[in-house]
């Protein structure tokens, strides 16, 4: 078995080696936190889109279907109940405006998971969060040197640092 940079696990790394690790592992948690950003973005226009279309129904349903709809069901009433022709009418355009109403609440319930639908504020805290844990990082404490400056004893200090 062996670490993502061929050395074998358990065996000592060299400074390069570790830094090559601590850049690679930086790298990939950099990409992984656009591309969650990305998805998160994605998905709030897709709400977004979502209630526009919503609420441009409602209009069409509307707009299109309100001389259609009237006429036949204004005459429908008619027929069924012998009212008024002027009443009739009144109630087939209150139940086309009833239609466009239902069409606006889900155009309304989607707008709002839309603007609940944090997802950038939340890669931008963690990305945040990740930043400061790697801030406060301290580096291993080495041992002083020794005052005796010879060659072996500067090896003695790499060698037990390592």
């Amino acid at each position: 078995m062996s670490a993502p940079d061929g050395s074998p696990v358990g065996a000592e790394r060299s400074i390069g080696q570790l830094f090559a690790s601590a850049t690679t592992d930086l790298s990939a948690l950099v990409h992984d936190e656009i591309a969650l950003a990305k998805a998160q973005l994605k998905q709030d226009v897709k709400r977004g889109a979502t209630s526009g279309g919503a609420f441009s129904m409602a209009g069409a349903v509307l707009v299109f279907s309100l001389p259609m709809l009237n006429f036949a069901l204004a005459y429908g009433i008619r027929t069924w109940s012998h009212w008024n022709l002027a009443i009739c009418f009144v109630l087939s355009f209150a139940a086309n405006v009833l239609v466009a109403g239902l069409l606006a609440l889900i155009g309304v319930v989607f707008a709002k998971k839309a603007k609940k639908g944090r997802g950038p504020q939340k890669v931008a805290a963690s990305m945040k969060e990740s930043a400061s844990v790697l801030g406060n990082a301290k580096p291993h404490p080495r041992p002083e040197l020794p005052e005796d400056r010879s060659p072996a004893a500067i090896e003695a200090v790499a060698r037990s640092s390592s």
